[in-house]
Order: C-alpha cells, then sequence, then structure tokens
C-alpha cells in the first residue's frame, strides 16, 4: 500500500470510502441503512467524530472525518468492527430478506478466503485514506460524495438522495447531523 493510502497525520481530516466484499448492495434495506447512520451519530457524540461528509450507497460508504482524539484509524477499525458485527445480526434477524443465504454464504466465503477469524467478514479490508489538506481536495471530494448518487443513476440531484450530507449543505433535513466550524 502506498503512502498516499494511509493515515499519515492523526490530527487530519480524511476521505474514506469503504464497502462490503464483492460490492454487495446490502443497504437497500432501511434496517441496515439505520445501522451506518445511528453508528456514524454515535461516533460523533461519543466518540470525538467529526463528521463533515458522508454518503451511504447500496454497497459502500464515502465519509470526510477527523478524530479529535488524533487516532483516525482505530476510530475507522472501531466504526467497521461494530458495523459489520450488527449488519451481520440483522441479516440473520431478518425473516423478511430473501437473500439472507446467499448473503451470508458470500460473507463466509470471503472470511475463509482472506484468512480472518471471524466467521464473515463483512467490509472489504481497505479505506483508501486521503487527507484534506487543501481547499481544492476538500472541494473534489465534497463533490465527489454528494455526485455518486446521482453517477449510479439513482437520483437526479444530490439532495435527492437520502443518505447523503448534500442535503445538509442545501439546509434541508438530513438523516444525520453534520460538523461544517472551521471545515469549509
Amino acid at each position: 500500500m502506498s503512502r498516499k493510502y494511509k493515515f499519515q497525520n492523526p490530527e487530519g481530516a480524511y476521505f474514506v470510502s469503504f464497502a462490503t466484499i464483492n460490492w454487495i448492495d446490502v443497504f437497500t434495506r432501511e434496517k441496515y441503512m439505520n445501522v451506518i447512520t445511528d453508528s456514524i451519530i454515535y461516533c460523533r457524540l461519543e466518540k470525538c467524530m467529526d463528521c463533515f461528509a458522508y454518503c451511504i450507497m447500496p454497497s459502500h460508504v464515502h465519509m470526510m472525518f477527523r478524530d479529535q482524539n488524533s487516532n483516525p484509524q482505530s476510530l475507522l477499525k472501531d466504526f467497521k468492527r461494530h458495523t459489520a458485527r450488527s449488519v451481520i445480526e440483522a441479516i440473520k434477524n431478518n425473516v423478511q430478506e430473501s437473500r439472507k443465504e446467499w448473503m451470508l454464504w458470500m460473507m463466509q466465503r470471503a472470511a475463509k478466503k482472506n484468512g480472518n477469524m471471524a466467521e464473515h467478514q463483512f467490509w472489504q479490508h481497505h479505506n483508501k485514506p486521503i487527507e484534506l489538506w487543501s481547499p481544492k481536495v476538500i472541494k473534489q471530494k465534497l463533490d465527489y460524495i454528494h455526485d455518486n448518487p446521482v453517477e449510479s443513476g439513482f437520483v437526479t440531484r444530490p439532495v435527492d438522495w437520502k443518505y447523503s450530507s448534500a442535503r445538509n449543505y442545501a439546509e434541508m433535513p438530513a438523516e444525520i447531523e453534520i460538523d461544517l466550524v472551521g471545515f469549509m
């Protein structure tokens, strides 16, 4: 892994992107989506995370964040571990989940293939953190995050995607409060 994809500056703000294994469209059901939104809210309130932007897509998450405790790698690791366990449990307990056996099989297969100690692997291992070190980089990543649902063909305007901070920036009701002070 190159230097550009590591958390080099513990006090820095970062753009991260992480996907489910095999890009499985898990976040097509609100109960699974809520695990992610509730976890971001929890991290903001209890784990000293500043969240500047986010977009939760069916198979991946984009986020711009900073860890006030200066350990972004650990914060993200805890976030991914908690959300993986919670979403897998929600899938197992969802009697209406028509893809349950297939998704769990794919996650078990990924865990075995990658030599994980866990029974299931939910997230791909990489996060590709990019430090937000200039206004140009910040604007580029913010536009990328907000345009992702449009580019994917889900909506025609970024603000129409329910699980995106594009709504916050447009001063519309949003799923997650974000931190704006001192960022833009």
